[in-house]
């Protein structure tokens, strides 16, 4: 009887987790939007299912973008906009939102655990510092440059002579997809049927490296701008952290690399002249990585071009931002690691600091997670989707894209089976949170002080 209620408060200690919370909200959104875009006034011509539903829903929340039906021609006005407000919601984050009901409208404060999820997930700081200060910032980033994007965008489609009113919502609902790295278009060749317009796709390009980078990176160079304009006081402008030095290094380096990468591994016969080419490796360069947006059919390009893909898609973007992928920072620390084991030093050292263990910890556990997952989607998804005659490269291409909440496909996610989309769906899922939230959240630490003798294996 005791171990029976052992049992049962260790579930309801489970679900009392600050975790719990973040995963909880998430799925409670998907489910609603899911609900909503299953009504008869969500379709234009035949009702959406519940599967497909579903699996967009997860794709807008998580900010994927990949997609089962055609956004532009399946869903109506008002299913397009429910998948805005879900990419919007998910962008912003739904812990934020919970974190300021919570505190604004029932006037309760977030416990310390709960506080300490949130800045050590999204924005990296102190638990003592004012939380409502922080979601403010945020949301101050967020309205300035997607309204910011959305006009750029607005003056590049009314010089393409689109018509006004479509211009408008055109330009708002790719303004906030890109800053929230979602990738969800409502043209039905994505971005393809636009790549001559320059302002539109560089706007797009701006858009998803902001939205990359992290409000704590975009925020602290606002800051440091403020203060180069006032460097007349003492000290002068403060210089950036180590965190936002690394970010920054790292983005500049896989955009340089990946954009020099498909242009020498090769694009597709639709880039004609270098100016196209260089264009176009440098925009799916940027997209890769975070947004999933494509002005070239990825299905078209040589194998080789897609690999480097995947590992774009795989890194992701950075902390505290839209994007997914196991993170900049965390390959920034995984390469300073294999340096310092390579010259047989005891520290790992990133820009003059050293790394501590822990940290270094828990991003091989990350990438060991993440690796197995992908993995056992593989085998999942090339058992069930036999029939199609999809090939390994594309699996694992949309495994790796949904993973890293890019949107990428070589064109198979409306071909999968239900037990394909519900596989994928729920890669988005994790990719979105995070494998480490779930893993800590569903395997809690247990304190134990046994220790075992050593085991002599050989290895190599």
């Amino acid at each position: 009887m005791a171990n029976k209620s052992s049992k049962k408060s260790k579930i309801i200690a489970l679900f009392q987790l600050p975790e719990a919370m973040l995963v909880g909200s998430f799925a409670g959104v998907i489910l609603a939007g899911a609900i909503l875009l299953t009504l008869p006034w969500a379709a234009r011509s035949q009702r959406i299912s519940f599967v497909d539903a579903l699996f967009t829903s997860t794709s807008a929340v998580c900010v994927t973008g990949l997609i089962v039906v055609d956004t532009g021609t399946a869903y109506s006005l008002f299913g397009q906009i429910v998948i805005l407000v879900l990419i919007q919601t998910g962008g912003l984050g739904i812990m934020t939102f919970a974190g300021l009901f919570f505190q604004l409208l029932l006037g309760r404060r977030m416990s310390l655990k709960s506080q300490a999820l949130l800045h050590g997930s999204l924005f990296q700081q102190d638990v003592g510092v004012s939380f409502k200060q922080l979601f403010k910032q945020i949301l101050w980033i967020m309205a300035i440059t997607e309204f910011t994007g959305a006009v750029l965008l607005f003056a590049a489609l009314l010089w393409g002579a689109t018509p006004p009113a479509q211009a408008l919502f055109s330009s708002v609902f790719h303004s906030v997809s890109a800053f929230c790295n979602a990738g969800f278009s409502i043209y039905s060749d994505n971005l393809v049927g636009v790549r001559d317009s320059r302002l539109f796709t560089f706007t797009i390009m701006g858009l998803i490296i902001i939205g990359g980078l992290g409000h704590v990176v975009v925020r602290e160079i606002g800051d440091k701008f403020r203060n180069g304009l006032q460097a007349g006081g003492p000290g002068g402008p403060k210089r950036l952290s180590v965190h936002t030095r690394v970010v920054l290094r790292m983005s500049a380096t896989l955009i340089v690399l990946g954009a020099l990468g498909l242009l020498i591994l090769g694009l597709t016969n639709q880039e004609p002249t270098w100016g196209v080419k260089i264009h176009s490796a440098l925009f799916q360069s940027v997209t890769a990585r975070t947004a999933g947006f494509n002005t070239v059919d990825i299905g078209a390009l040589p194998l080789a071009s897609i690999l480097l893909l995947i590992f774009l898609m795989f890194v992701g973007g950075s902390p505290a931002s839209c994007a997914g992928g196991i993170k900049t920072t965390a390959l920034a620390i995984l390469l300073a690691d294999l340096r310092a084991k390579l010259k047989g030093e005891k520290e790992a050292r990133l820009l003059d600091r050293r790394i501590s263990p822990d940290i270094i910890a828990r991003v091989t556990l990350l990438v060991q997670l993440a690796i197995g997952w992908i993995v056992l989607g593989l085998f999942l998804l090339l058992v069930t989707e036999a029939r199609t005659g999809i090939g390994l490269h594309d699996v694992l291409f949309e495994l790796v894209s949904a993973f890293g909440t890019v949107g990428l496909s070589t064109g198979i996610t409306d071909k999968l089976t239900v037990t394909g989309k519900l596989w994928i769906s729920a890669t988005m899922f994790l990719g979105r949170l995070g494998p480490l939230t779930l893993a800590i959240w569903m395997f809690p630490k247990e304190q134990t002080h046994v220790k075992y003798p050593d085991g002599r294996i050989l290895i190599g």
